[in-house]
């Protein structure tokens, strides 16, 4: 009975916290409302019984992507009224995009049926003497090895494209070249002045 409760209150909250994280106007109170929504969602992992999971959900994602998302709206002098400008000419797109989205969940819900079997066919708990965490590693590192290298992968070139698409090069800052460094010899490094008693060079 008390963990229905906090279920229903964990969930409410996550659920409302995510509807206000793409309305809400402000960007930081968005940010805030995600760190509400994780919090919420780590809360539903522990009561799945999947400790690690919600721990590093609070870790990793509340305590350096989210914070660093705060950090980083609220440092960057970014004008918002200016970058809302052009967004009119794109709502016609996206109320597209958005019906058909409206269209998939209400088309799922539908059709979505709960099997009478599923408990029977429910995975089998880990075995005693063997940690969540313990277990997560070994199902991780065996089962799903190509899947989990995969998503690594995935991660990494995402990671990749957005240093791409964001690096700026400015016109008058000097950057470092490497091949002109290693080719260095020492006449063209070191150069040698005579200067008298007094003046400067």
């Amino acid at each position: 009975m008390i963990a229905t409760i906090f279920f229903y209150l964990f969930a409410a909250v996550a659920i409302a916290s995510a509807v206000m994280v793409v309305t809400a106007r402000n960007p930081v109170h968005s940010v805030l409302f995600l760190i509400l929504t994780f919090f919420n969602a780590a809360g539903l992992f522990l009561l799945l019984g999947a400790e690690f999971l919600a721990m590093m959900l609070v870790v990793v994602y509340v305590g350096a992507v989210a914070v660093l998302f705060l950090f980083v709206v609220m440092m960057l002098d970014v004008n918002f009224v200016e970058l809302r400008q052009g967004m009119l000419k794109y709502w016609p797109i996206g109320a597209v995009v958005g019906l058909i989205v409206l269209g998939e969940l209400a088309l799922a819900l539908v059709t979505w049926n709960i099997n009478p079997n599923a408990l029977v066919t429910a995975p089998v708990a880990a075995a005693s003497g063997v940690s969540n965490t313990e277990a997560l590693g070994l199902l991780l590192y065996t089962r799903y090895i190509y899947f989990f290298q995969a998503a690594g992968l995935v991660l990494l070139t995402a990671m990749i494209g957005a240093i791409v698409l964001t690096l700026r090069h400015k016109a008058n800052v000097k950057r470092q070249v490497i091949a002109d460094q290693v080719a260095r010899s020492p006449a063209t490094a070191v150069e040698i002045r005579n200067i008298n008693p007094g003046q400067g060079i």
